[in-house]
């Protein structure tokens, strides 16, 4: 008997792109609840400021405006229709990128975007968060790899003191000592952080001094103390014992495996970093007068500028929500075996 072969008519299909890609996968999955997530946000920000006392007509005619004069204003913002219809409008608004219009235009019978309005304040607090951010993450690196090496001895009973004094004090406390110190006593750094309209804070450095010392002052420390105790982790794991029995030079193997296996939990803190700047800022901006984002959300909310309240605070959400899921990604890139529990 002669032996046949079937060839098949139709190539096999091709696998699911998320199934060849477990990466891809999970990135789909950590958007896709993101998303929701905000969905959800969005629904308990405009429900909350909803139901806040006042509102922005009343706040910006004052209370000498007659009630007809409130009441054609409110109509004119859209506040006297019902809240299904007015939450359905904002969320429309912000999907298409139209954030809206401000109380204060409203007011002047024009338009005056939200957008427009806190586009300028935004890139005064990315100039600010980066001017924080950058020395944060190489003063951490460094003391938390160093103390790490070094535990138990003096440097580390240093380090540990020093950044963990001011890492103990609330934002407000130690900002206001630094205004005592260097404008107060020496007289050496403006007390108020003026960034004229237009321009870039980086243009007059010295406004930054106050605001970024602030905030390096109470994140450089927990940042350390995890990175040191993440550097310690890795100090201690089987790849640098290994590599310790087989001669290898110390310095190589803290630079070729210990730093590599304290990498993963390095991106989870810097991430941590970075969404804490959006709750830091809101006070440092405050206290310092500086004109960014967080003192603009303040501002919005004394004159009860509802609107714009909602839209900053889901950019600021955003923000966070996309942080968090890109050092998940960043994790499972480095460490590729989370790939297989995160899709399981």
């Amino acid at each position: 008997m002669t032996a046949t072969t079937t060839v098949p008519t139709t190539a096999p299909a091709a696998a699911p792109f998320g199934s060849r890609h477990p990466l891809a996968r999970v990135a789909l999955r950590r958007i896709a609840g993101g998303v929701l997530t905000l969905l959800v946000l969005s629904v308990l920000v405009f429900l909350a400021t909803s139901v806040l006392p006042g509102d922005a007509a009343s706040a910006i005619l004052g209370k000498q405006a007659t009630p007809d004069a409130v009441a054609e204003l409110r109509h004119t913002m859209g506040l006297d229709r019902p809240l299904v219809v007015q939450y359905g409008k904002w969320l429309g608004g912000l999907l298409h990128g139209d954030l809206g219009n401000t109380a204060a235009g409203y007011a002047a019978g024009g338009r005056s975007g939200v957008w427009d309005q806190i586009s300028g304040k935004l890139g005064n607090s990315l100039v600010l968060a980066a001017t924080v951010f950058v020395p944060v993450l190489l003063l951490s690196l460094l003391l938390g790899v160093l103390t790490a090496l070094r535990a138990g001895r003096w440097l580390d009973h240093l380090v540990t003191t020093v950044t963990l004094v001011p890492a103990a004090l609330p934002e407000f406390v130690l900002g206001t000592v630094l205004l005592a110190v260097f404008f107060t006593w020496f007289d050496l750094l403006p007390p108020v952080s003026f960034v004229a309209p237009g321009t870039s804070p980086l243009a007059t450095p010295a406004t930054l001094v106050l605001p970024v010392l602030t905030l390096v002052g109470v994140t450089v420390g927990p940042a350390t103390r995890m990175i040191r105790a993440g550097m310690q982790e890795a100090l201690l794991s089987d790849p640098v014992a290994v590599a310790r029995l087989n001669g290898i030079a110390e310095a190589r193997v803290i630079r070729r495996y210990a730093l590599r296996n304290a990498l993963a939990p390095s991106i989870q803190v810097f991430a941590l970093i970075a969404q804490y700047l959006v709750g830091g800022l809101l006070i440092v901006e405050e206290l310092f007068g500086y004109p960014g984002i967080g003192k603009e959300l303040v501002d919005a909310v004394t004159v009860h500028d509802n609107l714009e309240v909602q839209s900053v605070t889901m950019l600021l959400a955003t923000f966070y929500v996309a942080v968090t899921i890109a050092a998940d990604l960043l994790v499972m890139a480095v460490v590729p075996k989370l790939r297989t529990g995160g899709t399981s």
